[in-house]
């Protein structure tokens, strides 16, 4: 389910665009799932049916969805190799963090810790 905050800095296409995107990438939308019509989606939300199609033009700009004429919206099959050069960037910056924090002193059992989740106690 698709949350406004209002309080959010960000445009609410922007956070109508991201919450889809994230549903994608987590599999709760599947490779050609039809997404709610704008106007359905905007009752839903409560806000303009302007803003929903602001958010479904960026999601199809991020190649994300793809739009048939007189059909809707659907979930690119293309998700997963989305997914998959997303994994792949943050494994870089990962990696990058990593070599910074050896450079200041860090053990490679501390880092490993940091990755997952765990207390630094008695390291």
């Amino acid at each position: 389910m698709l949350r406004i905050d209002f309080r959010d800095a960000r445009p609410i296409y922007e956070q109508v665009a991201d919450g889809i995107e994230d549903m994608a990438m987590h599999g709760i939308y599947q490779p050609n799932d039809q997404l709610p019509s704008v106007r359905q989606l905007a009752m839903e939300l409560s806000i303009n049916p302007n803003t929903i199609q602001r958010a479904y033009a960026e999601l199809e700009s991020r190649n994300i969805v793809y739009s048939v004429k007189g059909r809707g919206s659907f979930i690119s099959s293309d998700c997963q190799g989305i997914k998959n050069k997303r994994i792949e960037e943050i494994s870089k910056q990962i990696k990058t963090l990593a070599q910074s924090a050896r450079e200041l002193g860090a053990t490679d059992k501390q880092i490993i810790s940091w990755v997952n989740g765990k207390k630094e106690e008695n390291l």
